[in-house]
């Protein structure tokens, strides 16, 4: 459900797809092919929130932010996966954030960065660009390769693929994933 609140409604373009179950709450703006995927919530109420183009917020994640000192920004080609927990943070482009993963108040993860699943980025922590971060409070484990940083542009770029299907409501037999042949 999209939610106006406070009379700010949120705004985006015809490209994002937003799940039936996904609701989408107050001063929020998503950008071009972004996708809001099932029981997401993404809540702009007490502060404002930007998310960039082709990012990919997974099943059941939560976005928001901090009461009038903290709005949250999530750069171009980001994939949040599920039940991630991003809070009043700054997410620089092509990051991947990890399934059930956190991400704390004044934290800024820099471009090229994998924060793995399940890890926690406590508040004010800084992700500098190129590093794969993991644990309880994250640190950082070592530098990616270059594959891995071509894998964080073709996640999303996948979640473009998919929303868009999504959106056409392809049958089973028209599905541009589903293999014919096998």
């Amino acid at each position: 459900m999209i939610y106006e609140f406070l009379d700010a409604k949120p705004d985006y373009p015809d490209s994002v797809f937003v799940a039936p179950s996904a609701d989408i709450i107050g001063d929020v703006v998503l950008g071009e092919e972004s996708s809001a995927w099932f029981n997401t919530t993404i809540r702009g109420d007490v502060n404002w929130i930007e998310i960039g183009q082709r990012t990919n917020i997974q099943d059941n994640s939560c976005i928001h932010v901090m009461n009038q000192t903290g709005p949250t920004e999530i750069g171009n080609d980001v994939t949040i996966g599920h039940n991630a927990m991003v809070h009043g943070c700054t997410i620089h482009d092509q990051a991947l954030i990890g399934i059930h993963a956190t991400i704390l108040d004044e934290a800024i993860i820099e471009s090229d960065v994998i924060v793995a699943a399940g890890s926690l980025v406590p508040p004010g922590k800084r992700l500098e660009s190129g590093y794969m971060y993991m644990g309880t409070p994250v640190k950082q484990v070592r530098k990616l390769t270059d594959e891995e940083i071509a894998s964080i542009k073709e996640h999303a770029d996948n979640y473009v693929k998919y929303a868009r299907a999504y959106m056409q409501k392809d049958t089973y037999e028209t599905n541009p994933f589903y293999d014919k042949d096998e």
